[in-house]
């Protein structure tokens, strides 16, 4: 189980930018990120398998195209249960708080993809620890 991308943006509802590694701030978010501040949903995840199970459904689609934070391998979200804590890296810890999430508007990802899957496949989690984490980084559920 590990990090396949790091992604950011400056802005909500966007897509956003793969970044080689981010610093996670505790009880904030991804340092630099939209989504960062003090509430719930601070960072972001999908299993690359989702992103490329889009690919193959026929979507133009990349890493951080559905606004994830952290894409990863070898993890099946939709079976964490909320509170699980994941360990990132060599330091960080997110806890989980949300699995899916509702879009009252289509956002620029859906008119751009033609879909969005974080509203089904996406995780949401607050910073416990902070901490740098690179592409490569290992995850471990707690």
């Amino acid at each position: 189980m590990k990090i396949e991308s790091i992604a950011i943006s400056k802005k909500k509802g966007t897509r956003k930018k793969q970044v080689d590694q981010a610093s996670l701030l505790e009880d904030h978010g991804i340092e630099g990120d939209a989504h960062a501040g003090p509430w719930h949903r601070q960072v972001s995840f999908l299993a690359s398998e989702s992103i490329q199970k889009a690919r193959e459904q026929g979507l133009d689609v990349t890493f951080g195209d559905f606004a994830e934070n952290i894409a990863t391998s070898g993890i099946d979200w939709l079976k964490v249960p909320i509170g699980t804590k994941i360990n990132l890296g060599d330091a960080a810890k997110v806890e989980i708080t949300q699995i899916g999430k509702v879009c009252h508007n289509k956002c620029a990802i859906y008119y751009m993809a033609g879909d969005c899957i974080m509203p089904r496949e996406g995780i949401f989690a607050r910073v416990l620890q902070g901490g740098v984490i690179h592409c490569g980084d290992s995850v471990q559920i707690d």
